[in-house]
């Protein structure tokens, strides 16, 4: 970043990759702006604050946010335990968005419509690198305004943007039509959505955690109210990747979320359909009715998505980005995460070289850096966003020095190449829809990440 410059750097969201973004931009003396589309930091996850992650507190904070936090006192929790979503947002992210040297510069209820450079659109070469930023913004009360940033760190994550239940990456015929009878990602079916399940013929989409987590969901739901109808569609030939190593897993919560599916599907609590590939939706009077490519169809009165997230790139289309052909991340990135050969715990740590753009101070970081595959950590993307902040601070040598900095295990280091062998570190966000120690995809978007659901109330 041009060191002359006295301009902030905006930070798009405000989830855990982006308040972390936040916390070292300060700590280098930067001056951030945060951008957060929902009404509160960590919005999203708030949609699934009932899902329990795999990975305990320590791999799921950030050291930079973790010193501005206990400068205001706060008591950091027991790092061996396993948090739920709304214990993130609650313990963690609400916290730090009270320390007022990160709420006086958070704005919310701002979402971001464009980011292009000052009076160039993407054709435009000359003075390119000099020239700043502008970062468009709609406020939720309708106004639109533009501001001037130096550097431009994307953590928007990919929740709001989840992938069609059609094959070939497309909507199946009829699926836009029959929106009414698709759920949201992750619904809380034995709290807040309760009433949307109960008793109703289900169906969900799927073949990772998420869908793991709501199909044990819903055999709960189903003990109160037998009536529930619990049916399950995966694309494969079997579903033994969602079952996982049962008692032999690396990671205990998530081994036994497969044993636990493994046993409600033996019982015929769950009814499992493989091979069962999406070619359309019909409406029902009472429902709809869901047909695979060879023509077996289900009925259903509403059905959850499973099926990932992918990243957001319209805003996008005035700077010049290089990104993977297959999983839309940053190109060198792409193939170290593709997750036909990786998961979360064979992704080596990285920093701001892997992330560049040709647009230079332009970074996409957190879950969507990693576009549609389903392999995020979050302690490797509180590592990706520390080296951001030490590039766009200039300090190259901090910036290319990257390793996993995990509280009371020390720091692992990693030779080019080499992943970080660190017991539990394969997961560390929470959902498919955003976090290896969050949701995220299958695609996913915190695909490996997620343990077990409970209501709220619980």
């Amino acid at each position: 970043m041009n060191p002359t410059t006295n301009l902030p750097v905006a930070v798009i969201g405000a989830g855990p990759a982006g308040l972390a973004a936040a916390a070292h931009l300060l700590e280098r003396g930067l001056e951030p702006m945060i951008f957060e589309a929902g009404p509160t930091a960590g919005a999203a996850v708030a949609q699934w604050r009932h899902i329990r992650l795999f990975s305990p507190w320590r791999f799921n904070l950030d050291s930079a946010a973790v010193r501005l936090l206990e400068a205001s006192g706060w008591q950091q929790p027991r790092l061996t335990a396993l948090p739920y979503g709304g214990e993130l947002v609650d313990n963690y992210l609400a916290p730090l968005v009270a320390v007022p040297a990160v709420s006086s510069r958070l704005k919310t209820g701002a979402r971001v419509i464009a980011v292009t450079r000052t009076g160039l659109d993407k054709t435009h070469t000359l003075q390119r690198r000099a020239t700043p930023f502008v970062v468009r913004i709609e406020y939720q009360d309708g106004d639109i305004r533009d501001h001037t940033v130096a550097g431009v760190i994307d953590a928007s994550g990919t929740w709001p943007n989840r992938n069609p239940l059609g094959t070939s990456g497309l909507p199946a015929i009829g699926e836009d039509a029959t929106a009414e009878r698709i759920s949201s990602p992750l619904p809380d079916v034995t709290g807040r959505d309760r009433k949307d399940f109960a008793g109703r013929r289900v169906l969900v989409v799927g073949a990772g955690h998420s869908a793991a987590n709501t199909l044990i969901s819903l055999a709960d739901l189903a003990k109160g109210a037998p009536d529930t109808s619990i049916q399950w569609a995966v694309r494969g030939a079997s579903a033994e990747k969602v079952y996982g190593g049962g008692d032999a897993d690396g990671l205990p919560a998530r081994g036994q979320l497969g044993s636990r599916l493994r046993r409600l599907v033996d019982a015929g609590t769950i009814e499992l359909h493989t091979g069962f590939g999406i070619a359309s939706f019909k409406s029902l009077d009472s429902g709809v009715t869901v047909t695979a490519a060879d023509g077996r169809t289900v009925d259903a009165d509403i059905v959850v998505p499973c099926t990932g997230f992918r990243p957001d790139l319209d805003f996008l289309r005035e700077l010049r980005l290089e990104l993977d052909p297959a999983v839309e991340a940053p190109r060198q990135l792409g193939p170290l995460i593709d997750p036909e050969f990786h998961s979360c715990g064979t992704v080596p740590p990285h920093g701001a070289t892997l992330l560049a753009h040709p647009d230079e101070d332009f970074y996409i970081v957190g879950m969507k850096s990693y576009g549609r595959a389903p392999t995020f950590l979050l302690a490797t993307g509180y590592e990706q966003v520390r080296s951001v902040a030490a590039a766009l601070a200039g300090d190259r040598e901090a910036a290319d020095t990257v390793r996993l900095q995990l509280p009371e295990t020390g720091v692992c280091s990693t030779d080019a190449g080499t992943s970080c062998d660190v017991p539990g570190a394969a997961t560390a966000l929470a959902t498919d829809a955003g976090c290896c120690s969050v949701p995220e995809p299958e695609l996913i978007g915190f695909s490996t990440g997620l343990a077990h659901g409970r209501s709220a109330k619980d």
